[in-house]
């Protein structure tokens, strides 16, 4: 399903359940996998034009090379890759290029360890820089993921009604009836909405656009939308959330990770997958804008 996966790395293995992670699907996918670290944060932006030539971009390699090589035998299609420039430029220069359909991201910096629910929330961050513009899916990984088969199971979907939740819900439908998981749709009340009226436009506007999936549930509460979230998560054992990065903001290029978004994917019991726009699964079955499957091909 995941044919090309970027994930990022760093010399001192903070973030190393991301790569794992990553490295967990190559396996499961048979995919392309990239170890990309961008160099130049630590070093002082004035150094990036000469990381290369003073070859401080070999040197990194070798470090991390010497971390994940072994890890990476039984995942012959892998590349480790270290180049200078601004991290979130060339993650999405390398996405484009490779055409991948996943990049997977965690904490990658010292600071994380002490102040973690504060950096994800600092505007310009490198997650945020790529998940505003990234042309596919950006998932969050903070905690050991195991690979079960089938890998999702029990997928959540978390929408406040915007352009951009119902690209989320499309792609949380086209991923339940890839590995046939159970769906939940949520909406998180804000004030005095009424929870009874408020699932009945959740079930209006988004049932037709699941039909033939089985596990479909449809669900509204009120309270913080974070914490509601997580609960829910943590209730229906979800091993997937599936987010829109941004949601008020129509403008991609202006809008931030929203803070639900933040808060979520910083304390979820599983991944969490920021969707900017409609994307397509690149596997056998064919999907319209709704989400709904149009064609199935044949695979070679």
């Amino acid at each position: 399903m995941f044919k090309d996966i970027i994930v990022g790395v760093t010399p001192t293995g903070i973030g190393d359940c991301a790569v794992k992670a990553a490295m967990a699907f190559a396996r499961q996918f048979e995919s392309k996998l990239y170890l990309v670290h961008v160099a130049g944060m630590e070093q002082g932006w004035g150094s990036i034009e000469t990381l290369e030539p003073s070859g401080e971009t070999a040197r990194i390699k070798e470090v991390i090379t010497e971390n994940y090589g072994k890890m990476l035998k039984d995942i012959p299609d892998s590349q480790i890759m270290v180049v200078p420039g601004i991290p979130h430029n060339e993650i999405l220069r390398l996405a484009r290029k490779k055409n991948t359909d996943l990049v997977i991201m965690g904490p990658h910096t010292k600071e994380y360890e002490e102040t973690r629910s504060k950096m994800w929330g600092m505007a310009g961050s490198t997650l945020e820089r790529v998940s505003q513009r990234a042309r596919c899916p950006i998932m969050v990984v903070h905690k050991e993921v195991t690979c079960n088969d089938p890998l999702f199971s029990n997928i959540l979907v978390a929408t406040d009604f915007s352009e951009q939740a119902e690209c989320a819900v499309s792609y949380g439908g086209q991923m339940a009836r890839q590995y046939k998981a159970n769906l939940s749709v949520v909406n998180v009340l804000e004030g005095d909405g009424n929870r009874s009226e408020c699932k009945a436009r959740l079930e209006d506007t988004y049932g037709s656009r699941l039909d033939g999936l089985s596990g479909v549930s449809f669900d509204a509460c009120r309270g913080k939308a974070s914490m509601e979230i997580l609960r829910l998560a943590k209730q229906g054992g979800s091993d997937l959330i599936i987010m829109a990065h941004h949601s008020k903001e129509r403008d991609p290029e202006k809008a931030f990770l929203g803070s639900t978004v933040t808060q979520v994917a910083l304390n979820a019991p599983c991944p969490t997958m920021s969707v900017n726009r409609h994307f397509d699964l690149r596997c056998g079955l064919m999907y319209d804008q709704t989400g709904k499957v149009v064609e199935v091909e044949a695979t070679a």
